[in-house]
């Protein structure tokens, strides 16, 4: 894997490779509370979702929370987070997915928004790392963009072209990243953004991993 010049797939975790919505409204409306904010379905969170997140919790309230509340928020998400992230599996058809790229002779990485001392252990329990040419998650403060990430990410992978690489992900927020750092990318419906939400990005938009990792070889070929 890492050949120069092969198509390279860079995947997002949560909400992609990772089905955990149910884990992420749950944590979400458990940090709402902490505002005395209404809880919200997954409908709603998928119409309104955005990057950076603060955004986010403007479009419920009105307003930017304080610097003290977005902590105290965003502590509480990730302590309900941790505790039911358990009950979460992989995607459907993942595993035969990435198999499939990689026998392919291609390569694929992880760059995740979830804090990467988390995100690694969780990937190697589901006995998929070796899948990956390297997987990493977030270093530094919560609730931003990961294009700066994404320069990074792809900046530490050897033999792999900004060019010939797709990023697959389920928010606008990928596809933004994948831009910045010269990629393509690829967005899917089954996570945190509705497929409204997703059109107006600029990239191809998917409603299965199949039909994405499909785009991805036509994107990268």
């Amino acid at each position: 894997m890492g050949k120069h010049g092969a198509a390279h797939i860079v995947w997002d975790w949560n909400g992609t490779l990772f089905h955990d919505n149910e884990a992420i409204i749950g944590a979400t409306n458990a940090a709402f509370a902490e505002l005395g904010i209404e809880p919200i379905t997954l409908e709603q969170y998928r119409a309104l979702y955005c990057v950076p997140v603060p955004k986010f919790y403007e479009r419920l309230i009105g307003r930017l929370p304080t610097d003290a509340e977005w902590e105290a928020m965003d502590d509480v998400f990730h302590r309900y987070y941790a505790e039911h992230r358990v009950a979460c599996s992989l995607a459907t058809g993942a595993v035969e997915l990435l198999m499939g790229w990689r026998s392919a002779g291609r390569s694929q990485s992880i760059l995740s928004m979830y804090v990467h001392d988390e995100l690694v252990p969780l990937v190697r329990g589901f006995g998929i790392e070796q899948h990956f040419i390297r997987v990493d998650g977030r270093t530094g403060p919560s609730g931003g963009s990961k294009a700066e990430h994404m320069v990074r990410h792809l900046g530490s992978l050897t033999g792999v072209e900004a060019r010939r690489t797709v990023v697959i992900g389920d928010a606008a927020d990928d596809a933004v990243a994948a831009r910045h750092a010269g990629a393509q990318a690829v967005l899917y419906t089954g996570g945190s953004h509705s497929r409204a939400s997703l059109e107006g990005v600029g990239a191809p938009v998917v409603d299965t991993l199949e039909e994405a990792v499909a785009e991805a070889e036509r994107l990268a070929a």
